[in-house]
């Protein structure tokens, strides 16, 4: 039986920090389920080489003594060894045409493939994610990106003290700053320019419920969708609370066939039957929080020919998309690229339909970064290990040369596996159209 492990570098971004496995976990993996563990040395990684070494590590540059390879990131074409086992967030499933040459590399290797996103209980419901950190992250970037646009617009705002999320010690750190900025709100109002503050957030998984953790520090007053029209039409707002809204599929898309009811299953099993139903909530949202899952198969929430037809009537409400789904011209279709965190803004202007990186410019604000979570490093490196680390061991010790069907794996780990020895497992056989 394997009981070795390697946990390698993220090299894929100059700000990836995270790790899968923590110090704490690794001491745990050691002492109570005697594996051996090996680390690669990492500078920039936010637990330390010694963290890892006193917890009993064996810090290497070569982790060629380990079957079993746990990542965050996608990982290099030249990394992958003859059989091994790679257990990363792979952005395969969807057939990505720039991940489809390092699943090749992986198939020629006979390798196996585990991936984190399709780690889920007999419900189909995800057991280990990011995504709830992607949400927080992602929502304390946008009010600072509303904050930093507005002070650039010459508007005074409560929001133009807050920093980007990597530059708070800790979440509480950062959840603290957010409720002061609640508490001026609460005593001074917000300024006339902005009212009402509207923000709507589009799903309600864990990505949207941490980005509504963050937002509920405000005084906050949730209303429905449609009673966002009313609201914006009649004027009669309070200029000492932010609007919430939260949407769901029924409000963002309705059946083509104006004589057919919504039906959940059946947007899901038959979308090419549904079209866009978002637009009309647009102009009357001050943010815009994307944060659901979204495939090329669904209609997209936002188009350029609709941030264009607005620009061209003198719409300026919305002020800030904060992408967090991030998926290249996806969704959002004015999300050209994720950013870096290092650079994780531009302005969208609907005319001209170019994109400038910064907080200056005509336009709409996109925050697009890719990697959020990598924003709160040390807290969502935790809760993603908490969850991970019962599986590490039974993933360390299977037999990967037996039969798909014979293999002993958890039930959502082995619905997790994308490669077998090379070959795409039965779930995944659809991959082959995308190769």
């Amino acid at each position: 039986m394997n009981r070795k492990i390697g946990i390698r570098i993220e090299d894929k971004y100059v700000m990836e920090r995270r790790v899968a496995i923590t110090p704490e976990h690794v001491r745990k993996l050691i002492q109570n389920e005697e594996l051996e563990v090996y680390v690669e040395p990492s500078a920039k990684r936010i637990f330390s080489d010694d963290e890892f070494k006193n917890a009993g590590a064996v810090l290497t540059s070569d982790l060629s003594a380990a079957p079993v390879i746990f990542g965050v990131k996608e990982m290099p074409n030249s990394f992958f060894e003859y059989k091994k086992t790679y257990v990363f967030f792979s952005h395969v499933i969807k057939g990505q045409p720039y991940n489809m040459p390092m699943l090749k590399a992986m198939m020629e290797k006979k390798c196996n493939l585990i991936e984190y996103e399709k780690i889920t209980d007999d419900a189909g419901k995800r057991l280990i994610f990011f995504g709830r950190f992607a949400g927080l992250a992602g929502m304390i970037n946008s009010l600072w990106s509303l904050g930093q646009r507005l002070k650039v617009q010459g508007i005074d705002n409560p929001f133009s003290v807050l920093k980007q999320s990597r530059f708070y010690h800790s979440l509480e750190e950062a959840k603290s700053a957010v409720s002061s900025v609640g508490e001026i709100i609460k005593k001074n109002g917000l300024p006339k320019e902005l009212c009402p503050l509207t923000i709507g957030f589009t799903g309600y998984g864990n990505v949207s419920k941490g980005a509504q953790e963050i937002i509920d520090l405000l005084p906050i007053a949730e209303i429905r969708p449609k009673e966002l029209l009313s609201i914006t039409n009649q004027g009669d707002s309070n200029n000492k609370v932010i609007y919430k809204i939260v949407f769901k599929e029924s409000d963002i898309s309705e059946p083509k066939d104006e004589n057919t009811a919504f039906e959940l299953q059946h947007y899901y099993n038959h979308p090419e039957a549904y079209k866009n139903a978002f637009e009309k909530f647009l102009p009357h949202l001050s943010i815009l929080m994307n944060c659901m899952y979204w495939d090329i198969k669904y209609p997209r929430i936002v188009t350029k020919d609709y941030l264009a037809e607005l620009c061209a009537k003198g719409e300026k409400k919305l002020k800030v998309i904060g992408d967090i789904t991030c998926d290249p011209d996806g969704s959002v279709e004015c999300t050209h690229i994720g950013t870096a965190i290092e650079d994780p803004v531009f302005v969208y202007d609907p005319q001209t339909r170019k994109p400038k990186m910064g907080f200056e410019g005509e336009g709409i604000l996109v925050m697009s970064v890719d990697i959020l979570p990598s924003e709160l490093p040390r807290d969502s490196s935790i809760a993603f290990g908490d969850a991970l680390v019962k599986f590490i061991k039974p993933i360390a010790k299977a037999n990967y040369q037996q039969p798909f069907e014979l293999l002993d794996l958890p039930g959502p780990i082995k619905r997790a596996l994308i490669l077998h020895n090379g070959e795409l497992t039965p779930d995944y056989q659809y991959v082959k159209k995308f190769l």
